[in-house]
């Protein structure tokens, strides 16, 4: 890695920082004692570089520019003191492996359970998140997703703010720790992915800007600010540093692959984009399949293009807000928001989601003053959408963080559950939405006192929009992120899988991912897009069918309304997968309605 320590196979550490706006820069060597500063060799390109030959495996180390600060190093591999303490240098090359084995598992058997790992346990550790792996293997999920682990500053935080992207932050561990976790999931036959952020670097811990400004541009501007520079002067470097993040989780950590938070907001006008110079390189590094996911509001189908065998060009796949609007809407009725875009005839919606992945795909968004979104994707296979009824965004970025379970029926969330768990597209949980938790996941951090108040009034001033919060009394009832207590109701209670209703919960998540596993995942390689349609009978029946790569034909029929729907559409001829009642089949058959919240699968073999 050129950038940061790097342990030298003779002896010694090289330390390497860019700083070109640094006319001398020292390395302080610290503890015990007063810091030793050794003066760094100027390079070419705005480096500076120095080889310490006593240096090794536990140095906690900073730099100086120019005399100043003592700032911690951009590329540390371990933040032990959180974002403002020394680095330390980090050997990878120590960790004894266990999963030499691993070869990975097809995108197609992808069952994803994402996971924030302070709050997955009481531990809130890698250890702790270790000790419940058996669980997921046990439910069918084939593939965890951590939420990002970037060192980011204080006690808690959900992991966007991060301001080292390659130290994964000390709070849940050392780096040995989270490579056990890693090897602990291969051993069981999960893979795992973590969520990285390319669109903007938290602003505490960020010291950047002190001695490479070029880092960032104003050229374009964020949410967060100033961009990251992707395309103005010395870009190059800047590009290299996320090309070698991305490279530096595949590699060093073994994972399976990545998802890109919110790549709607990197700004990039150059060729190739950023996005795709960074899975070129880790396609053309992996002896093994490595999964690269976007998350990305625009809807550009372009990223998720395959080879004329079917393999993904780039990314193999998106997040499908889409989808889970649509159900969204259907299942609560909630129409503020972006929610506000499907709630015309919300079941098309839903159908052309789960047929062809994007519901937009050129048509104008209301939620985004009348601009058109999206771009035609019926010609992708189902495999490049990742369904989901609950995930961090939309459990944690509602105001008290509360699951679908506390806003829809039972039943209704069923059959949404049925169609996520069940379509061809890779389906994701949400950490413990498999035994219903009661627990909600609401927005938390913890940052330096003068970001706070800052922080609050944001999140009072976002959900102002709102009926509910227009008046400021009700705003003041939304949960201190800064508060402890608001981080720790976010805790799972894993006593409750085994207490009435939660463990039937769990069995039907478990059924449903059985009948997944046996029946529609060994059908899915092979078959591009352009194979599925769909029908609506009424306002909130729909009927869905995908020709699978093995020439079967899966069908679905569903009723996504509290009202029986009369006439029922036809139930298309195949064994029955799954039926939300034992006769329901039968029913239909005999010219029967489709009950409120009614759903049938079927497939039908080739030929």
């Amino acid at each position: 890695m050129p950038f940061g320590a790097e342990v030298c196979a003779d002896g010694g550490v090289r330390f390497r920082l860019w700083a070109p706006e640094a006319r001398a820069l020292d390395l302080l060597i610290e503890g015990p004692g007063p810091a030793r500063a050794l003066a760094m060799r100027p390079d070419p390109g705005g480096w500076f570089t120095l080889a310490v030959a006593e240096a090794g495996p536990g140095t906690r180390y900073r730099f100086r520019p120019d005399g100043g600060l003592a700032v911690p190093d951009p590329a540390s591999r371990f933040q032990p003191d959180d974002v403002h303490g020394a680095s330390e240098v980090i050997d990878p090359a120590a960790f004894d492996w266990s999963d030499g084995a691993w070869r990975g598992r097809p995108w197609e058997e992808a069952v994803f359970y994402e996971l924030h790992v302070g709050t997955f346990t009481p531990e809130g550790t890698y250890e702790g998140t270790a000790r419940r792996l058996d669980h997921l293997a046990d439910l069918g999920v084939t593939a965890i997703e951590l939420m990002p682990l970037a060192d980011w500053p204080g006690a808690r935080n959900w992991g966007y703010d991060g301001a080292y992207p390659f130290a994964p932050d000390a709070r849940y561990g050392r780096p040995e720790a989270l490579k056990a976790l890693v090897a602990a999931a291969h051993a069981r036959g999960l893979m795992v992915f973590l969520d990285v952020v390319y669109n903007h670097l938290g602003p505490e811990g960020n010291y950047l800007s002190l001695y490479a400004p070029e880092f960032f541009t104003e050229r374009h501007h964020t949410p967060w600010g100033a961009a990251i520079n992707f395309d103005g002067p010395g870009a190059r470097t800047v590009r290299d540093f996320y090309v070698d993040n991305a490279l530096y989780w595949t590699e060093e950590y073994s994972l399976d692959g990545l998802r890109f938070d919110a790549v709607h907001a990197i700004c990039d006008d150059s060729r190739p984009h950023i996005l795709e110079e960074v899975a070129e390189a880790v396609r053309a590094r992996s002896p093994r399949p490595i999964h690269l996911v976007l998350e990305n509001d625009r809807n550009d189908a372009h990223y998720l293009e395959r080879e004329p065998d079917g393999r993904p060009r780039r990314f193999v796949a998106q997040w499908n807000e889409d989808l889970h609007h649509a159900l969204h809407v259907l299942l609560t009725g909630e129409a503020e928001g972006y929610y506000a875009d499907y709630c015309e005839v919300p079941a098309r919606h839903l159908a052309r989601s789960l047929a062809e992945g994007f519901s937009y795909q050129g048509e104008r968004s209301l939620h985004r003053a009348g601009a058109p979104r999206g771009s035609p994707s019926a010609h992708l296979p189902p495999a490049a959408f990742v369904a989901f009824l609950q995930n961090h965004d939309q459990v944690g970025n509602r105001a008290f963080g509360e699951r679908i379970t506390a806003l829809a029926e039972p039943e209704a969330v069923r059959a949404a559950l049925a169609l996520v768990l069940l379509s061809p597209a890779p389906p994701l949980l949400f950490m413990g939405e498999e035994w219903g938790a009661r627990q909600p996941f609401p927005f938390f951090c913890d940052v330096e006192p003068s970001l706070a108040e800052t922080v609050r009034e944001g999140r009072r001033r976002e959900f102002a929009r709102f009926a509910a919060f227009r008046e400021p009394a009700m705003r003041t009832r939304i949960p201190d992120p800064l508060a402890p207590e608001t981080a720790a109701r976010a805790v799972l209670d894993w006593a409750d899988p085994g207490l009435s209703p939660h463990r039937d919960w769990l069995a039907f998540y478990r059924r449903l991912i059985a009948i997944r596993r046996r029946e529609v995942v060994p059908r899915l390689a092979g078959r591009g897009g352009g194979e599925a349609g769909f029908r609506l009978t009424g306002a909130r029946g729909l009927s869905v069918h995908w020709r699978l790569g093995d020439g079967a034909r899966l069908s679905l029929v569903a009723n996504m309304g509290s009202e029986p729907l009369s006439p029922a559409p036809p139930v298309p001829p195949g064994r029955t997968l799954y039926a939300s009642a034992d006769r329901l089949p039968a029913a239909l058959a005999g010219g029967a309605g489709l009950p409120p919240w009614g759903v049938v699968w079927t497939l039908a073999e080739t030929g």
